[in-house]
């Protein structure tokens, strides 16, 4: 632990420069939306986005990087899920942006791709397994 303002300072701008970084991008966006409040399997989210499980797992890497998602394993799945950032002021802009994405139409058109996909009466054969995200049983 350094007792230094300056570099305590330039810390926390290395970490909202970095939230912003992990923003910028819409892959990573959809996936926020995606998770929304639930806990989401990966290959849901390949399902959905028909972006393939590589490129798909990076950029949940770099979001976890920068803190705002937590994986957990079970078995063969690893399930996702949104982490608030510990800086007050990142997490009121994360939560913000959770917001602008909630309404924003083509976020809204994944969360019912995934609600269909979760929904549908027979999965696609790679989801007949998966966990469902708590939200999408009853």
């Amino acid at each position: 632990q350094v007792n230094c303002p300056e570099l305590r300072m330039a810390n926390n701008e290395d970490n909202i420069a970095f939230l912003f970084k992990a923003l910028a991008d819409r892959t990573r966006l959809r996936l926020i939306n995606l998770i929304g409040e639930d806990e989401v399997c990966v290959c849901f989210f390949v399902e959905v986005l028909k972006i393939n499980q590589p490129k798909i797992s990076r950029h949940l890497a770099y979001l976890k990087r920068a803190g705002v998602v937590s994986a957990r394993r079970d078995g063969k799945w690893i399930h996702y899920r949104i982490t608030e950032p510990r800086d007050p002021h990142a997490a009121r802009i994360f939560r913000e942006v959770r917001t602008w994405l909630a309404g924003h139409p083509a976020m809204q058109s994944d969360r019912s791709r995934l609600q269909k996909i979760c929904c549908a009466q027979r999965l696609p054969v790679q989801l007949q397994r998966a966990p469902l995200p708590a939200s999408m049983t009853a």
